[in-house]
C-alpha cells in the first residue's frame, strides 16, 4: 500500500507540474506583445493593390489641367498622368473612380478608393485624419473676376460677395474667412461658368487652372485680380491605415523626378516644372 502510495503521489506531482508548465507557457503567449496588428492593416493595402494588380484612384475629372475629360471623352490631365505613372512603377494599373470633390474623403473613408489623386492641399488638419505622399506639386491661389468686375481688387474685398467654390476645399476656406458667401461648385469650369453669366463675383483657385483656361479660351471675360503671397503644395492622399503603399508611392515618385519622368510630364501640361 505505501508503495503505491508513494506512486499516486509521483504520478499527481507529474500531472501538476505538467499542468502547471502549460499554464505557464499560456500566460507567457498572453503576455507576448501583440505588435503586429497595425503592421498588418498598414501592409493590407499595398497587399491587395498588388494581388488585385489595381490601384483605385479617386478624382474629380472636372478639373482641368489636373483631371478632366478631353475632347474625346478620355480622362486626362496632369494627376491622371501621375497617377498612372505611380501604378505603373509599382507593378500594377490604374484604375480611375471619378466623384465630386466633397464626396471625395468620404468615398476615401469607405474604401471606394485606395489613393486620391486631385490636387489636395497638405494641411496639418487633414494630416491628423489622412496620410500624404511626398508633395508633387507647389501651387499659388489666385482670385479670379468677371472682366468687368472693378470692386473687387484683393483678398480683403471678399466680405458679402458669392464666392463660387467646391464647399469643402482650402480655397473655400479662405473664401469663408473673407467673409464671403459660397455658392457650390463640381469644379473649376462651373465656377468660371458662373462668373461669366455673374452669378457669382469671384472664385479663388489655383493659377495653374487659370493659366491653362486662359490659353484654351483667351477671349473668356475673367481675370486674375489678386494673387496669394502663400505657396501651397499638394500630394497624393491616403487611409492612415496604408503606409507602406504611401512608402511604395513615394518611391515612385523619387524615381520618377530623378530618371526626369516627371520633368516631361510637368513640361507638357505647364511648361515648367511645378515641382517647387
Amino acid at each position: 500500500m505505501k508503495k503505491l502510495s508513494f506512486l499516486f503521489v509521483l504520478i499527481l506531482a507529474a500531472v501538476l507540474t505538467i499542468t502547471g508548465c502549460g499554464g505557464q507557457s499560456k500566460d507567457n503567449t498572453d503576455n507576448v506583445p501583440q505588435g503586429n496588428d497595425a503592421t498588418e492593416k498598414e501592409n493590407a493595402v499595398l497587399a491587395k493593390v498588388e494581388k488585385e494588380g489595381k490601384l483605385l484612384v479617386g478624382t474629380e475629372g472636372t478639373y482641368p489641367p489636373f483631371t478632366f475629360h478631353d475632347d474625346n471623352g478620355e480622362l486626362t490631365g496632369f494627376d491622371v498622368e501621375i497617377a498612372k505613372e505611380v501604378a505603373k512603377r509599382l507593378g500594377v494599373e490604374a484604375e480611375f473612380k471619378e466623384t465630386q470633390w466633397d464626396a471625395m474623403f468620404a468615398g476615401l473613408d469607405a474604401k471606394r478608393f485606395d489613393m486620391i489623386a486631385n490636387q489636395v492641399g497638405i494641411k496639418p488638419e487633414r494630416e491628423e485624419k489622412y496620410a500624404f505622399s511626398n508633395p508633387y506639386i507647389t501651387s499659388t491661389a489666385v482670385l479670379i473676376a468677371h472682366e468687368d468686375n472693378d470692386e473687387v481688387k484683393g483678398f480683403e474685398d471678399l466680405k458679402n460677395k458669392k464666392a463660387a467654390q467646391s464647399m469643402t476645399s482650402n480655397y473655400a476656406d479662405m473664401a469663408r474667412e473673407q467673409g464671403a458667401e459660397i455658392v457650390g461648385v463640381d469644379g473649376f469650369n462651373q465656377a468660371i461658368e458662373l462668373l461669366l453669366s455673374k452669378r457669382a463675383d469671384v472664385t479663388i483657385n489655383e493659377n495653374l487652372s487659370f493659366l491653362d483656361f486662359k490659353k484654351a479660351k483667351p477671349e473668356a471675360k475673367v481675370k486674375i485680380v489678386a494673387e496669394s503671397p502663400d505657396a501651397s503644395q499638394s500630394g497624393l492622399m491616403f487611409r492612415k491605415d496604408s503606409e507602406t503603399l504611401v512608402e511604395a508611392v513615394n518611391g515612385a515618385l523619387a524615381d520618377m523626378i530623378a530618371d526626369g519622368t516627371y520633368d516631361k510630364i510637368s513640361i507638357k501640361w505647364f511648361g515648367e516644372n511645378v515641382l517647387e
